[in-house]
């Protein structure tokens, strides 16, 4: 079994800490430690039955999450963004990182996941499909023959994707979304729940309604920077 730590403490990270336990119940894998947040009122707080160990500065001190593989649990629909600023932060080479597939995911051939990725129940890929780095697939997912997801990307829960669909790095696409084949979802943009996507989607813009139209560009979330001592790992909250 290999040591595990989440960074992150809320919706997600929790959901994950469930999907490597279920791991764990087929064929014992990660020792999960716990999750790691710069919020220091979250430190030593139980969640999940696991405790919040302190900020993301453990994983560059001596001891036991030294070399500890590593999953980065941040990002809802306000701050998306979120995932990716924490991973390029902390600067973990790529070893690192543990990629998380629920015993229930179907992987079909020639298909691929990431590093840093994480799969939640249900989610089935067809065939060739290519998932990057640090993306966050919720339950039920559906995605077809030739689609690609870019890094850091999340899907939530129930999005299904006609074949040749590419999202782009860092896009969201919100609940039950239905995207037509071949369509692209551009760098950075968010799709709205429920979504019927007929036309590419723009990077940096937000789509929403049955069938989605553009609503306005994407809000910045301004970058907060931790108080002096504190490391920049975690900067960005969930």
């Amino acid at each position: 079994m290999r040591d595990l730590v989440i960074v992150g403490a809320g919706g997600f990270a929790r959901e994950t800490a469930a999907a490597v336990a279920a791991v764990n119940t087929i064929a014992p894998t990660w020792r999960l430690h716990g999750f790691l947040d710069d919020d220091p009122a979250l430190h030593g707080v139980i969640r999940s039955g696991l405790p919040v160990l302190g900020g993301t500065a453990l994983l560059a001190a001596a001891g036991p999450l030294a070399e500890a593989a590593v999953i980065v649990c941040v990002g809802n629909p306000g701050n998306f963004a979120a995932r990716e600023r924490i991973v390029g932060r902390l600067a973990l080479p790529e070893r690192r990182y543990a990629t998380v597939l629920h015993p229930t995911v179907e992987v079909g051939a020639g298909s691929r996941v990431g590093p840093g990725s994480v799969l939640l129940a249900g989610t089935v890929l067809t065939a060739d499909v290519t998932v990057g780095a640090h993306v966050a697939v919720m339950p039920q997912v559906v995605l077809t023959h030739d689609d690609v997801v870019g890094d850091f990307a999340t899907l939530a829960a129930g999005v299904r994707a006609g074949g040749e669909v590419r999202v782009e790095t860092g896009a969201y696409v919100g609940s039950g979304a239905l995207l037509r084949e071949r369509v692209r979802i551009g760098a950075g943009a968010l799709v709205g729940i429920g979504a019927t996507v007929l036309h590419d989607v723009p990077p940096g813009e937000v789509w929403a309604g049955n069938p989605a139209r553009r609503l306005r560009a994407v809000t910045p979330v301004p970058v907060r920077h931790p108080p002096a001592g504190v490391p920049v790992g975690a900067a960005v909250k969930e």
